[in-house]
């Protein structure tokens, strides 16, 4: 059975970057819809960026301008490169997968299927 598995997280000062990377391993099929979502202290889980199998691509707007999802299909590998890091970026980010096509990739997608353990990322002022 596959997994997802995230990496590229640490401590950064404010306006720095990070690259995050979220690797599918073992039996992962091809996911319709991929997400990066972030849980700060304190606060429920959000979503702030898909990509769908076909190249959509959405961002929550506290993210806009600063981050960028893209894919390695080859290394069935997520990434999220995030600039000009502030304090409020601040949390857990979390990589997850679904196989569904029901539903459009979008912010609002729920559930999903596959998730991966987290990474933390750390923006201090």
């Amino acid at each position: 059975q596959g997994k997802l598995v995230e990496s590229g997280g640490g401590s950064v000062q404010s306006g720095g970057s990070l690259r995050l990377s979220c690797a599918a391993s073992g039996d992962m099929k091809r996911p319709y819809c991929m997400a990066w979502f972030r849980q700060a202290p304190g606060e429920a889980r959000e979503v702030i960026t898909t990509l769908g199998r076909y190249g959509k691509i959405t961002y929550t707007d506290s993210i806009k301008g600063r981050f960028t999802v893209s894919e390695d299909a080859a290394k069935n590998t997520l990434y999220l490169q995030m600039d000009n890091l502030k304090p409020e970026d601040t949390g857990m980010y979390y990589c997850a997968h679904d196989l569904s096509a029901w539903d459009p990739c979008s912010l609002e997608r729920e559930p999903w299927g596959s998730w991966g353990q987290g990474t933390q990322v750390t923006v201090s002022s």
